[in-house]
C-alpha cells in the first residue's frame, strides 16, 4: 500500500497538463483513456499500468491469480499506446506527475475534477 498526499495544486497542475495533452494529442489521449479504463474495468492496480508506461518493473503490482490470457489481453492493449509515434508525451506526462501517483492520475484521465480526486485516499 502507498499513501499519496497530494495537493489540491499539484492535481491542477497535473489536470491542466492533460488537457494541453488532449488538445495536441487528441489519438493519444484516446488510446490513454482506453488503457486506464481498461486498467479499471479489469480491477489492476493503477500503479501496474503506470510501472508498464514508465518501463518500470511491475513485479510488485502485478494483478494476482488473473489468468495469462487476460493479462496478455492487456500488455497489448498498452503496447497499442506505447507503439504511438506521440507515446513520449504521456511517458513525460507519467514522469513528470509521478509523486501524485498513478491512481489519482487515472482518476483525472478518466474525467475527475482535481477537488474530488485530493479527497480520495487510495490504498
Amino acid at each position: 500500500m502507498m499513501l499519496t498526499l497530494t495537493s489540491i495544486d499539484e492535481l491542477k497542475e497535473a489536470s491542466n497538463a492533460l488537457i494541453k495533452l488532449q488538445t495536441s494529442y487528441p489519438s493519444l489521449f484516446e488510446k490513454l483513456v482506453h488503457i486506464v479504463g481498461l486498467t479499471r474495468a479489469l480491477q489492476f492496480k493503477y500503479d501496474y499500468m503506470g510501472n508498464l508506461i514508465l518501463d518500470e518493473n511491475p513485479s510488485r503490482y502485478s494483478p494476482q491469480f488473473v489468468q495469462s490470457s487476460v493479462l496478455r489481453l492487456y500488455r497489448k492493449e498498452l503496447q497499442a499506446l506505447k507503439d504511438d509515434v506521440d507515446f513520449p508525451a504521456v511517458k513525460h506526462f507519467f514522469a513528470n506527475f509521478k509523486d501524485i501517483g498513478s491512481a489519482k492520475l487515472g482518476l483525472l484521465i478518466l474525467g475527475k475534477s482535481p477537488e474530488s480526486v485530493s479527497e480520495v485516499i487510495i490504498k
